[in-house]
């Protein structure tokens, strides 16, 4: 007896991949706008809506940030 219809598993969710492409990566630089500060003093900035901590980034600077890691839900990086 055969269960299931032959499509795999991810196919059950829409076609998307459990480890989607993220809009940014290590060791990249980016032009950001910081639109905010963390709990912990970083300023928060988006690319494409994934949030990146950038560390010393202040409210309202326009940087140039380059990712230091990148996890599942958040990046951080660093003013160059």
């Amino acid at each position: 007896m055969s269960y299931g219809s032959g499509r795999n598993y991810a196919s059950s969710f829409g076609n998307k991949s459990f480890s989607e492409q993220k809009p940014v990566e290590k060791g990249k630089e980016y032009n950001v706008q910081i639109i905010e500060t963390s709990r912990k003093g970083d300023g928060v900035a988006r690319v494409q809506g994934f949030v990146i901590f950038v560390k010393d980034g202040r409210t309202g600077q326009d940087v140039k940030a380059k990712i230091t890691s990148v996890g599942e839900r958040f990046a951080t990086a660093e003013i160059v």
